[in-house]
């Protein structure tokens, strides 16, 4: 496991990192974001989204499950998985087709079980001092090799 961390000290810190890593997003791509309500992961979401599909209105999926964007090189599904009641409702909303046909990002990915994949990029926002702290492990040295490229 290759783990970097990085301190935020404000939300555009959080929105910088976000569009950095929508650089490196390829098809297949799994961005799994962890952290407690508040912390920034919307955030880093939409700011990832606008990086690639430009400066449009994204709203959280907290109501709708999922929001996809049409980004120019796949699609991105943003997923927030707060309401499942379930790990098998990931059925339900189209996650296979998701995972393997373009790039998520999923808030609350624990609440999948067992389906999530173990082949991420796993993001983790906590507080820290008077920011916050983001750590980003990935178990490949291929998506390891892609955050060094990053310079971050």
């Amino acid at each position: 496991m290759h783990t970097m961390e990085l301190y935020l000290k404000t939300e555009a810190d959080t929105q910088t990192i976000g569009k950095t890593l929508a650089k490196i997003a390829q098809t297949g791509d799994v961005f799994a974001l962890y952290g407690t309500l508040g912390m920034g992961k919307s955030v880093f979401a939409r700011a990832f989204v606008q990086e690639l599909c430009g400066n449009q209105e994204v709203p959280s999926p907290t109501f709708t499950l999922l929001q996809t964007y049409e980004a120019p090189n796949f699609d991105i599904y943003h997923f927030d998985l707060y309401r499942l009641k379930s790990a098998e409702e990931i059925f339900e909303i189209g996650m296979e087709e998701a995972l393997y046909g373009g790039v998520s990002l999923i808030e609350w990915p624990d609440k999948m079980g067992g389906y999530l994949p173990k082949d991420i990029f796993k993001i983790t926002i906590e507080p820290f001092k008077t920011g916050r702290k983001m750590t980003i492990q990935v178990a490949s040295e291929e998506k390891h090799t892609r955050l060094l490229t990053l310079g971050v």
